[in-house]
C-alpha cells in the first residue's frame, strides 16, 4: 500500500510505514513524517527564514494525526509570511499558558509591532495605537483575549457610535484584527467578538447613511489674491511652505516632506515618489514661474535634504504650517486650500474635470476609466498651474 495519494501522504498510507526515513507530504508545504531508527514517528516542518534553514516538531503520531499535522504546518506558515518565527511564537504562547494567557493590551501592542513595516506611512501606525490606547485598552486592556465578549467590544463603541461614527467604525476593525490575530496565535478560540456582520450588527444601530462629510475649511477663492499678498508679509520657513502648497495645490505632508532632489528646476517639475503620496503612485507637479521664484529665494540649510526644514535641520511639523493659518486670523487649515484651488478651477476655467482632479493628485473611482488614461496630462496642468500662479499673485 502506498503512503502517498497524488504526491500527497494519506492517512491510511502513513499508519503502514514502517521504514526509518522521513515522507514528504508533497508539493511546498514543508510537511514530513519521519520514523526514527528507534520507531518513534513524528511531524516535522521544515521551512526557510532569513536564509537559515530550521526544523519544528508538530508533535508525535498518532497523537497528532495528518490532518492536525496538517493544519498545524498551515498556522505556522500563516507567520512565517508575517515574518514571525513560529518556534518563537509557540515559546511565548507556552510561557504565557503558564502566567495565565494574555491580555488585549499586550496583544494589541504584538500585533501593531508585527504589522508595523505594512502601513506605508509612520502616521497610519500612529493611528492605530492612538485609537486602540484611548478607546479600546481602558475597557478590554486587562481581560484575557480569550475571555472578551460581544458586550465586552460594544461597551468600547457605544460611547462613540452616535457622535463619532467613523472612528467607531475603524475601531471595531482594528480589534476584530487584533482578536484574529489573537486566534492565528492560538492565544483564543471562536468566534470573532468584534465581527460586525450577524454579531455586532444585532447590538448596535446601523451606521447612518447620511451621515454629514467632515470637509476641511477653506478659504473663499475671490479672497485668495488678498491673502497671498499679506502672506508674502510674514516671516518664517512655515510661511513659505504655506505658499508653495497653496502654488502646487499640493497636501500639507507632500510639500514638508519635499526634498531638493525631487525639485528639477531646469525643467520645473517637482516629481513626489510613490511612497509619499496618498494614492501610492508617482505624482509630477508643474512648477510655475511664481513657484520656482519662491524656490530660488530659499536658503539652503547644508546637511539637510529639506526643501522646508525646521529650525535645527529636521522635517517641517504639520503644526508649524497650520499655526501660519491662526497668527493670520483667516478661518482655513493649509488643507482647505486645495479646495480653494479646485472651487477656482471650477468657477474660472474652462479646464476640464480630469485636468483639475489630476492636478490634486486624485484618484480615478472608475476603474475603467483609470486603466484607459494612461497620460497625466502634465502639460495642460502646466498651463493651468501658471494661470493659478498669475490668479494667486
Amino acid at each position: 500500500m502506498t503512503a502517498h495519494k497524488r504526491g500527497r501522504l494519506t492517512a491510511r498510507g502513513v499508519s503502514a510505514l514502517k521504514e526509518p526515513k522521513r515522507y514528504g507530504d508533497g508539493g511546498r508545504s514543508g510537511l514530513w513524517f519521519q520514523i526514527t531508527k528507534a520507531g518513534n514517528r513524528s511531524w516535522v516542518l521544515r521551512f526557510m527564514l532569513y536564509g537559515r534553514a530550521r526544523e519544528m516538531g508538530l508533535g508525535p503520531y498518532p497523537e497528532v494525526t495528518l490532518a492536525e499535522a496538517r493544519e498545524l504546518a498551515l498556522d505556522a506558515r500563516r507567520l512565517l509570511r508575517r515574518g514571525i518565527d513560529p518556534i518563537d511564537a509557540r515559546k511565548r504562547r507556552k510561557a504565557e499558558d503558564v502566567a495565565g494567557g494574555i491580555v488585549f493590551a499586550e496583544a494589541a501592542r504584538r500585533y501593531v509591532a508585527d504589522h508595523r513595516a505594512e502601513w506605508r506611512h509612520p502616521k497610519h501606525a500612529a493611528q492605530w495605537v492612538s485609537t486602540l490606547e484611548n478607546y479600546a485598552v481602558p475597557v478590554l486592556g486587562a481581560l484575557d483575549v480569550g475571555s472578551i465578549t460581544p458586550a465586552n467590544v460594544v461597551d468600547v463603541l457605544r460611547p462613540l457610535w452616535g457622535e463619532k461614527q467613523e472612528t467607531a467604525s475603524r475601531l471595531r476593525g482594528r480589534i476584530e484584527r487584533v482578536l484574529d490575530w489573537c486566534t492565528t496565535m492560538d492565544y483564543r478560540s471562536g468566534e470573532n467578538p468584534a465581527r460586525w456582520k450577524a454579531n455586532l450588527d444585532h447590538l448596535l444601530p446601523k451606521r447612518s447613511k447620511g451621515r454629514s462629510v467632515r470637509h476641511h475649511p477653506a478659504l473663499p477663492w475671490g479672497e485668495l489674491p488678498v491673502f497671498m499678498e499679506q502672506l508674502r508679509e510674514v516671516g518664517g520657513m512655515g510661511a513659505r511652505a504655506l505658499e508653495f502648497l497653496i502654488f502646487t495645490a499640493a497636501r500639507s505632508g507632500e510639500v514638508r516632506g519635499a526634498t531638493w532632489e525631487e525639485i528639477d528646476i531646469d525643467a520645473a517639475t517637482w516629481t513626489i515618489p510613490a511612497e509619499r503620496m496618498k494614492g501610492g503612485r508617482e505624482h509630477r507637479v508643474p512648477l510655475s514661474d511664481a513657484a520656482l521664484a519662491l524656490l530660488g529665494a530659499l536658503t539652503r540649510l547644508e546637511g539637510s535634504p529639506w526643501v522646508f526644514f525646521a529650525p535645527r535641520g529636521g522635517r517641517l511639523y504639520d503644526m508649524t504650517v497650520s499655526a501660519v493659518c491662526r497668527r493670520m486670523n483667516v478661518e482655513a487649515v493649509p488643507h482647505g486650500f486645495r479646495s480653494t484651488f479646485r472651487d477656482w478651477c471650477a468657477e474660472t476655467t474652462n479646464y476640464p474635470r480630469e485636468v483639475c482632479e489630476q492636478a490634486l493628485a486624485h484618484v480615478n473611482a472608475d476603474k475603467v476609466e483609470a486603466a484607459y488614461r494612461r497620460s497625466d496630462l502634465f502639460e495642460r496642468r502646466r498651463a493651468l498651474m501658471q494661470e493659478w500662479a498669475a490668479f494667486c499673485a
